[in-house]
């Protein structure tokens, strides 16, 4: 051990940051180093455990969310999982792969310096290449501190893997201009990340016979809407009223028709219609002269979607496709009484593009005010900065490209920032499982089965895959790789050496959706 102050310097091998379902995948996969794992809460989990509502369930169906190796087990219902069985398959698969010995609870990363010799480490230019990912000698330094004490305990690593995720800790909190803010409201304001820190009793008490007004309108905000709605039933109870910026696409289930969603968009011939960041010519005519069918598969979602639930008779019915949501990982699935209540009164909708508080409630650019008790907000969180709060400059200001979105080679390393590794910053229809096929791809990286590419490579088809997204939807905030995460994972398996055709013959490889299952470990 090396020494700094009255405490000693410890030195491992491979560092990861976060026990959600991203850092419990890498943790797994990289085992055989014996990493150690920060987690600042005292639990596994992450967003499960610490951004979930009592009613907040899983988006998809089981098969579609959880691990290659360890399937869910037989349930008796079959609604979505709750947030507690999520919990309960994770905590299950923790202990069957021995993964608690490598969690250190209440450790919460505050500081990381770059140690690596810089001789020849040029902080202005993109370096050649990242050498090799354990080089046998300290790169980062990580400043821990645990259960919120003031000693500060430092770990040098020769790799660091951050799983922070996007949600949850710093919330995205909207602006106002003087005198229009929360200080002018004599209710109160809570972001959902306040919100999912009380109890039930808490919760009820806040929400129950108050005249509550949700910001939001995506997955988070419509639970919260449910949930208050479902707090205040009797006559005695007081409507929820959402205040909608942007709408979006809703889905009551995963049949549209009749026909399994996972037909339009998850089989390999299916993705086949939609363009792929290293497509040729033939395959970029092919998506032009195909192009029509696109539009009439957005349009039959979309008919069925209108006479499903009532969203003209609300005012929700979106302007842009169906496919511009799917594509920028927009999609949520609606609770199944949630229209009920808004037939009940319960829930009210109210569109705005901008609002601000007075001393009573919310006032809209109209002019218009409704009265408020309790004010949710459901704006989301702030990813960015809460990676910019530990990561040191040069490398900090290198988070963000100018298209807005962090550029990830393989959706998972940096270019620019060597001996270290990002995992689930990528989203699609199923992140547990594209986390997971990018930590084995991280493995495969470390464990020296293939070479990185020059940075300007890696820089090079991350601008494609960012083209590529940008082109499919006008709501281009997001790593999301739906509408070709099958390529995606066509190349991850390249590098590893895999065959990219997972199924047993061409019917299935064509017309079955691709699940985490078809990307197992062969041993």
């Amino acid at each position: 051990m090396a020494t700094q102050g009255n405490l000693p310097i410890i030195v491992s091998r491979i560092g990861i940051i976060g026990a959600g379902v991203s850092g419990l995948a890498v943790a797994k996969q990289l085992s055989h180093y014996n990493p150690i794992v920060f987690e600042a809460t005292n639990s596994i989990g992450g967003v499960w455990r610490h951004c979930s509502y009592r009613c907040t369930k899983l988006q998809s169906q089981t098969w579609n969310y959880e691990f290659s190796d360890f399937p869910w087990p037989k349930r008796e219902s079959i609604d979505y999982p709750s947030h507690a069985e999520i919990l309960e398959y994770l905590h299950t698969y923790v202990v069957h792969f021995d993964l608690f010995k490598y969690v250190m609870f209440n450790t919460k990363v505050v500081e990381m310096k770059f140690v690596r010799d810089k001789e020849g480490f040029d902080f202005g230019r993109l370096p050649n290449d990242h050498g090799n990912p354990l080089p046998g000698r300290p790169v980062w330094e990580l400043s821990v501190q645990t259960n919120e004490s003031d000693a500060i305990q430092r770990y040098h690593f020769e790799f660091v893997v951050v799983c922070t995720g996007k949600y949850g800790d710093i919330p995205l909190m909207p602006t106002f201009p003087c005198n229009k803010g929360p200080e002018v409201f004599k209710g109160k304001v809570l972001h959902t990340i306040d919100y999912c820190k009380l109890d039930k009793e808490a919760t009820n008490d806040l929400v129950k016979g108050k005249k509550v007004v949700v910001v939001g309108y995506k997955k988070s905000a419509i639970d919260l809407a449910m949930e208050c709605a479902q707090a205040n039933q009797g006559p005695e109870g007081q409507p929820c009223t959402m205040v909608i910026r942007s709408l979006h696409w809703t889905l009551p289930h995963y049949r549209m028709w009749g026909i399994p969603f996972f037909m339009f968009y998850a089989t390999r011939s299916a993705q086949f219609l939609h363009h792929t960041p290293n497509q040729g010519l033939l395959k970029s005519l092919l998506c032009l002269l195909l192009s029509p069918m696109r539009l009439v598969i957005s349009k039959f979602i979309e008919s069925y979607l209108l006479w499903k639930l009532p969203l003209e008779k609300y005012g929700l019915k979106p302007e842009h496709p169906f496919e511009e949501d799917f594509a920028s990982c927009q999609i949520a699935i609606t609770p199944e009484s949630f229209f009920n209540e808004a037939d009940k009164g319960k829930i009210i909708f109210k569109r705005a593009s901008k609002w601000c508080f007075w001393n009573g409630g919310i006032e809209f650019d109209d002019n218009t005010k409704i009265d408020a008790d309790v004010v949710l907000l459901a704006t989301g969180y702030d990813g960015k900065k809460k990676l910019k709060t530990i990561l040191p400059e040069p490398f900090s200001s290198l988070l963000e490209y100018p298209t807005g979105i962090m550029p990830l080679y393989r959706g998972t390393v940096h270019p620019s920032i060597p001996n270290m590794a990002f995992v689930g910053y990528v989203e699609s229809v199923s992140n547990l499982y594209t986390s997971e096929i990018r930590s084995m791809w991280l493995a495969g990286l470390i464990d020296n089965k293939f070479k990185l590419p020059s940075a300007e490579k890696m820089l090079s088809q991350t601008i494609k895959d960012m083209e590529t997204m940008k082109k499919s939807t006008r709501f281009y905030k997001r790593n999301c790789i739906t509408t070709f995460g099958i390529n995606h994972n066509d190349e991850i398996n390249e590098n590893l050496g895999w065959h990219t055709w997972r199924k047993k013959n061409f019917i299935k490889e064509a017309f079955t959706p691709y699940t985490a299952g078809d990307y197992k470990k062969k041993d």
